[in-house]
């Protein structure tokens, strides 16, 4: 018989164009028609799921009657908690056969397989999340080896199923991987890696096969099976960008948002004075979340960029809607070690606007600029376009000594910034920098020192 499957991966929540993607979903679907996602769909850069825990994630995936969706990174970044209220809330079963606690232990309404009956074809569908290294931990899980797990649902679902489906969120070159190393697969559906296929790649006979991001294309797979023999008839990803908009999804979307909006919009506390913000000139906005680094990490610098935070904040009430509009970026608090020589380069960089504008994009981002580079403990003497000294601590820097910088993950690892990359013995805080603006803005000595300039023109 025929088996269609249709799939998309790394939404992103970029649900307007997923609007359009439903509609030639609900076109194409028929009887013999499968629907799964291989995670990322749910992007808490989103109102509409930062103030529902994630609900209007899992209304957008029921109504348009996917079958199963693996566990992205995204999926895991607001906590196993949401994770698991998601889940549990799904009539979609939310799949990792790797992923797990702290202690070991499953996660409540993850489920490690699904098995589906389409006219009496029986599909096994086994999820596998990625590994984030240390990040998993802050966020409260585990990754198991994906080899291993895979292999022991095959084993578990023996004489169970016809087709055996990998939904994966590991990039292609683990996917590579599963179709070398494992039996009992037939198909492998991939994401993380935002890669849009021409058509299917055959590795080791299995079909593998992934469709960009953004919901911008619909991945369409038509097999044949019989007899336990997969055949691939045809692949295609179809460009869903000129389709007729989906008005559900819309209301489902603007439903959400509503509740949201009163959840998210309950006052926090109140501020007495403006803190504005400037992509590429020194700002307290901006200079507020560097000394809270500082603070927090204990370390010689504070060393932020302003690309991480959207805009200022007016005085008055603050509510955590501010704070996510101001600060939607997935960084952690990170502290590192580097010598003078690299602080120095970087804030060099930092003086032409050509950085300061550069594309903010990278992992954990959602900044559109790259920023100006702020700093806490420290002085810059400047003139026009270079540096004259730097104070850290008082002392002037030693292009030699190692210092402890207050930072992110993002510069940690050299995105744009690319000296701040020399760095040795990084630690990462289990907070994001969002969490940090939020309880510094509320004590009034740090705002008021935020307006201290620490770049100086001589």
């Amino acid at each position: 018989m025929q088996l269609n499957i249709l799939h998309t991966n790394d939404i992103h929540s970029n649900y307007e164009n997923f609007s359009m993607l439903v509609s030639k979903i609900k076109e194409l679907k028929d009887d013999n028609t499968i629907i799964l996602d291989a995670g990322d769909f749910a992007d808490f850069k989103r109102m509409e799921l930062q103030g529902t825990k994630g609900i209007a994630a899992v209304e957008l995936l029921e109504y348009t009657g996917y079958d199963a969706i693996t566990v992205g990174n995204n999926e895991t970044f607001n906590g196993i908690e949401t994770l698991n209220y998601m889940a549990g809330k799904s009539r979609i079963p939310f799949l990792s056969s790797n992923l797990s606690g702290l202690d070991y232990n499953d996660i409540d309404f993850v489920k490690k397989s699904t098995l589906l009956n389409k006219n009496g074809l029986r599909i096994l569908i086994i999820g596998a999340s990625p590994d984030l290294g240390p990040f998993n931990e802050l966020l409260g899980y585990h990754i198991n080896d994906y080899i291993k797990v895979i292999r022991k649902e095959i084993a578990f679902n023996k004489g169970k199923y016809d087709v055996g489906i990998v939904l994966s969120h590991l990039g292609m070159d683990k996917d590579k991987n599963i179709a070398e190393q494992i039996d009992g697969i037939h198909v492998i559906i991939g994401g993380h890696f935002h890669i849009l296929m021409d058509k299917p790649e055959i590795v080791n006979g299995k079909i593998i096969f992934t469709s960009g991001s953004y919901a911008k294309y619909l991945g369409i797979l038509k097999l044949e099976v019989n007899d336990n023999k997969v055949e691939l008839l045809s692949g295609e990803n179809f460009d869903t960008t000129n389709c007729n908009v989906c008005n559900d999804i819309i209301k489902i979307l603007n439903t959400n948002k509503e509740k949201a909006l009163d959840e998210l919009s309950k006052p926090l506390y109140r501020i007495e004075t403006d803190l504005w913000h400037d992509v590429a000139e020194e700002n307290p906005m901006t200079n507020l979340l560097a000394d809270a680094l500082a603070d927090v990490l204990k370390c010689d610098l504070g060393l932020i960029n302003s690309g991480v935070i959207n805009g200022g904040v007016r005085k008055g009430n603050v509510t955590l809607k501010k704070i996510l509009d101001l600060c939607p970026s997935y960084l952690n608090p990170t502290r590192f070690e580097i010598q003078g020589k690299y602080i120095w380069e970087a804030l060099q960089n930092s003086l032409d606007t050509d950085y300061c504008y550069a594309d903010g994009a990278g992992p954990g981002s959602r900044g559109k600029y790259l920023g100006k580079l702020h700093v806490s403990n420290a002085v810059i003497e400047y003139s026009g376009r270079n540096i004259i000294n730097i104070f850290i601590n008082g002392e002037i820097i030693d292009p030699k000594r190692w210092y402890t910088v207050a930072s992110s993950d993002y510069l940690q690892r050299g995105t744009g910034y690319t000296s701040l990359g020399n760095n040795k013995n990084e630690s990462y805080n289990g907070f994001y920098l969002k969490d940090i603006l939020r309880e510094y803005m509320a004590k009034k000595e740090f705002v008021d020192k935020a307006f201290i300039d620490r770049w100086i023109l001589k």
